[in-house]
């Protein structure tokens, strides 16, 4: 298991706000925030991967098809999280990369949203057994 991930973006403030709306719907709750730095940790107490943003320091694009992140994919207990994930994204103006639908080609069952975020980042809600 991955104890923590750190993303740099290109704005904290735009970060901040739009991950604190889209968090909770991942089953995370924010876990710190300070002016150079915040982060999430899941909800509940339960164990599993954090996720700190931190400033860039370098000011160049970012690319899903550079070397680098290509997504972050987050598990989600239910059918209905993956498309309440996905409708709060859309809210917050992402661009839809895959509507939540089955994948057939993914090792089954695999009920899936991906969009990109404010930065480029892709992000995906998955759920892999509907609870």
């Amino acid at each position: 298991m991955l104890g923590h991930i750190g993303l740099n973006v290109p704005d904290l403030t735009v970060a901040k706000k739009y991950y604190d709306a889209l968090m909770p719907a991942l089953g995370f709750t924010e876990y710190f925030n300070a002016s150079d730095e915040f982060s999430y940790c899941p909800s509940g107490a339960k164990p599993g991967t954090y996720i700190f943003f931190y400033p860039a320091s370098d000011p160049g694009p970012y690319g899903v098809s550079q070397t680098g992140l290509q997504q972050l994919a987050l598990m989600v207990p239910t059918h209905q999280a993956v498309r309440d994930a996905n409708e709060i994204a859309m809210r917050l103006g992402s661009v839809v990369v895959h509507s939540p639908q089955e994948f057939p080609q993914y090792p089954q069952p695999y009920f899936a949203a991906f969009w990109s975020d404010p930065f480029g980042f892709k992000i995906e809600a998955v759920c892999h057994h509907d609870r």
